[in-house]
């Protein structure tokens, strides 16, 4: 797309051809599309794991950024165990859905779990600052919203949204 300045002669040419080194880097910069994990991990009593960050506020479903070069279950274990200490077993049987963000100019999928069949150890990880498991009708203050939608959709087998 041609560069369109002002008529009026406005512009420094100075902020001209930054703008137009800008318009380049914006056509060859990495796409941003992120794809992400997360895990209903549900205990014996039927109780859903969530964890609190250190470094922002609320409850969310244990998971993260899939690496490049990194599958979805690799990821999702990856994640869990560090956030955790859960492993999974060798494959992951359901897969809750597929959703979409597209909040601040990210193109963000989410791929969401359902673990029954894992085990635990202790997890002593710097961006978990407390680790539960909830009663799916009795989530803590702060769940974000998105995580109790997920948690809905499974509870009542309603099926998924497509927004994050």
């Amino acid at each position: 797309m041609p560069l369109c300045l002002p008529s009026r002669g406005t512009v420094p040419p100075v902020k001209a051809f930054l703008y137009r080194i800008y318009q380049r880097w914006l056509r060859f910069r990495p796409a941003h599309l992120t794809v992400g994990v997360r895990a209903i991990v549900v205990d014996p009593e039927g109780r859903i794991c969530l964890v609190r960050h250190t470094y922002r506020d609320g409850w969310f479903l244990p998971g993260g950024q899939v690496k490049p070069g990194e599958s979805l279950v690799a990821a999702m274990a990856r994640e869990l165990h560090e956030e955790t200490g859960i492993s999974l077993p060798e494959n992951p049987k359901r897969v809750l859905g597929v959703y979409s963000s597209f909040a601040e100019h990210r193109s963000d999928h989410i791929v969401v779990f359902v673990l029954n069949d894992w085990t635990m150890e202790p997890s002593r990880s710097g961006e978990i600052a407390e680790i539960g498991f909830f009663p799916p009708d009795e989530l803590p203050t702060g769940t974000s919203a998105a995580t109790r939608r997920r948690v809905k959709e499974f509870v009542t087998g309603v099926p998924p949204g497509h927004r994050w």
